[in-house]
């Protein structure tokens, strides 16, 4: 995904972990306009590094992506309905 969103000539920064995205966030001279984040991930998960990510940068733009369904993760309590969400494969 990193690669072709560089090759459309956006700036991404890839973090290997959910602490590691917030360390770039916290950063003063990172531009960020959208965090892209997976649903699932071990420690922590994509919802709260999406309600962590706005503690830090309010009206930040979150994107989450899921190989399940947006049934599946809204209702097993994973997302809250109405987020914006990509499903895995994405073409």
């Amino acid at each position: 995904m990193s690669d072709v969103l560089r090759d459309l000539n956006y700036r991404v920064f890839s973090a290997r972990s959910a602490q590691a995205a917030l360390t770039i966030l916290l950063q003063d001279d990172s531009k960020v306009d959208l965090l892209l984040t997976d649903v699932v991930m071990p420690g922590i998960n994509g919802r709260e590094l999406g309600r962590r990510a706005h503690q830090i940068r309010p009206g930040l733009k979150i994107l989450y992506m899921t190989g399940y369904s947006r049934n599946a993760v809204v209702h097993q309590g994973k997302l809250d309905e109405g987020v914006n969400l990509l499903e895995k494969p994405i073409s």
